[in-house]
């Protein structure tokens, strides 16, 4: 089901480009998508599409309030600092009946509904950034106004970039440490491991290309046949191998642990930052 009628993605950065993708991908015939950026450069960074129209705060200095009007689906695709004064900015021209969708962490629901007029629903959306190829993962979480129809809606575009984890606000926090962020924390181990393989005399671009074809083979692999993790790494390390010793050498230094102390650390700084916007409102 396409989303129709008049879209806003409000912040043409990474993420709002990625989201944009799958607004595009949703939308029925004759949609109208309107997309925001800070600058004339942002704005060359968003890639010409049928339907799309792109302005600039540089050149249209009102062009947030421009594109809200008429428009079902507003997404808020900026910092979130930022939020509270684009949504106060816009909050005259919301179509009543309009859904404003954040993807800003930290600005909580009733954040949103204390700058939304009582005729406008809000859902907060986590996705990760690998939403920009279609293998992303979005958590939702929305606002006692948020209809059934206004949900379809929503769901549609980002079930076109991957998968959608619908559930309470109070967990939404804790899935953007692990969806969120988990991106950049295998990034972070695949830095590591080719730092690794440089040492072992490995070119720069061998141990790229080596360990980034590896990290893309055990996630399709583990992805493809539904086993465990715990199985795929038991057929691996065989007893008294090599495989078996680099893992004992993993395990001392406590792998286990300094990932729940990472998901920790996100998961105050997510609440930090909740902190800050609500002194700010």
């Amino acid at each position: 089901m396409g989303t129709g009628g008049v879209t806003a993605v409000l912040g043409g950065g990474a993420m709002g480009r990625a989201i944009l993708a799958g607004v595009v991908a949703s939308a029925g015939a004759g949609a109208e998508v309107r997309v925001t950026t800070r600058s004339r450069a942002g704005a060359a960074r968003v890639a010409p599409s049928p339907g799309v129209t792109v302005w600039d705060l540089e050149d249209e200095p009102d062009a947030n309030r421009i594109a809200v009007r008429g428009a079902a689906l507003v997404v808020v695709a900026v910092k979130p600092r930022a939020v509270g004064e684009v949504l106060g900015a816009v909050r005259d021209d919301l179509a009543p009946g309009a859904v404003v969708v954040s993807v800003a962490a930290g600005v909580s629901l009733a954040a949103l509904a204390r700058t939304l007029p009582a005729s406008v629903a809000a859902v907060r959306a986590m996705p990760n950034t690998p939403i920009a190829i279609a293998h992303g993962v979005t958590g939702l979480a929305g606002g006692e106004r948020v209809t059934d129809a206004q949900w379809s809606l929503v769901r549609t575009v980002f079930e076109s970039v991957g998968m959608v984890v619908t559930l309470d606000e109070s967990r939404l926090d804790a899935l953007g440490t692990v969806s969120g962020s988990g991106p950049a924390y295998l990034y972070f181990v695949v830095e590591q491991l080719i730092r690794a393989a440089r040492t072992l005399g490995f070119s720069p671009e061998e141990a790229s290309r080596l360990v980034i074809a590896t990290f893309v083979g055990a996630a399709s692999l583990v992805a493809r046949t539904g086993d465990a993790p715990e199985e795929l790494r038991r057929q691996v390390t065989s007893p008294g191998g090599t495989t078996e010793r680099a893992i004992a050498v993993l395990d001392d230094a406590h792998l286990d642990e300094l990932f729940v102390r990472a998901c920790a650390a996100a998961l105050a700084r997510t609440r930090e930052l909740a902190t800050e916007v609500d002194r700010r409102g």
